[in-house]
């Protein structure tokens, strides 16, 4: 089993994904994206960074890389893809999910640590949490707020897509926790297939203890691992 950890000119949290996952026992490499997408990739991160500057908007140059051709076949098969802020920009701007991220309502980059509540446990990348868990990671992001429709927004809590949403210490979903101004506080959500996953929070820096000490992403990494 090999995920490949895709690789744009701007990336920047590629060597990170490969090292929190190497450190649950998940084989990583990581791809450039003009290389294409390898025949035994078992699994798809695209990690955070800046690719090609945010120029655009953050995701939509990356997002129209020949390598996401490649990362839609394999997702409609089945395989999983986990998109981590650049990569969940680029997962809206590729339609791997529905949404968009733009300007934080603060219009400033904000880098801290965030409170989740855990909305659906029953996906690959939630499978290792109870529905309402709060687990704490951090975000780094200048265009992190979930924007979507009306009507979309309603069908996503309908099917129950909404992987995490932010919340207060005690898991209280407020304003007040709400780093970003995303619609009904949503951190992450998954595509129309449960095997792809986006979120703006890094799991990848809350997986190893020796980094930072806390270990609260490692069960979103998890989901690689499921059989």
């Amino acid at each position: 089993m090999t995920v490949a950890v895709i690789q744009f000119g701007g990336s920047n949290c590629d060597r990170d994904a490969v090292a929190a996952l190497e450190h649950l026992g998940i084989d990583a490499e990581r791809v450039w994206h003009e290389d294409g997408l390898p025949a035994d990739a078992t699994g798809v991160v695209l990690p955070g960074g800046f690719s090609y500057g945010d120029y655009l908007r953050a995701g939509a140059m990356a997002a129209r890389s020949p390598i996401m051709n490649d990362v839609r076949e394999a997702a409609a098969e089945g395989t999983p893809v986990l998109g981590v802020c650049n990569g969940a920009q680029i997962g809206c701007e590729s339609s791997l999910t529905e949404g968009a991220f733009t300007t934080n309502e603060s219009a400033r980059f904000q880098c801290e640590y965030v409170h989740l509540r855990v909305e659906n446990a029953d996906t690959p990348w939630t499978a290792a949490y109870d529905e309402g868990d709060v687990i704490e990671i951090p975000i780094a992001h200048g265009e992190g707020r979930f924007e979507i429709s009306d009507d979309r927004y309603d069908r996503l809590v309908a099917e129950d897509r909404v992987l995490f949403r932010y919340c207060d210490a005690a898991g209280n979903v407020t304003e007040a926790a709400n780093p970003n101004g995303s619609r009904g506080n949503v951190a992450g959500i998954t595509g129309e297939e449960e095997n792809v996953g986006v979120l703006m929070p890094h799991p990848e820096r809350a997986t190893l203890p020796d980094l930072n000490g806390s270990t609260d992403g490692a069960g979103v990494l998890r989901g690689f691992a499921r059989d």
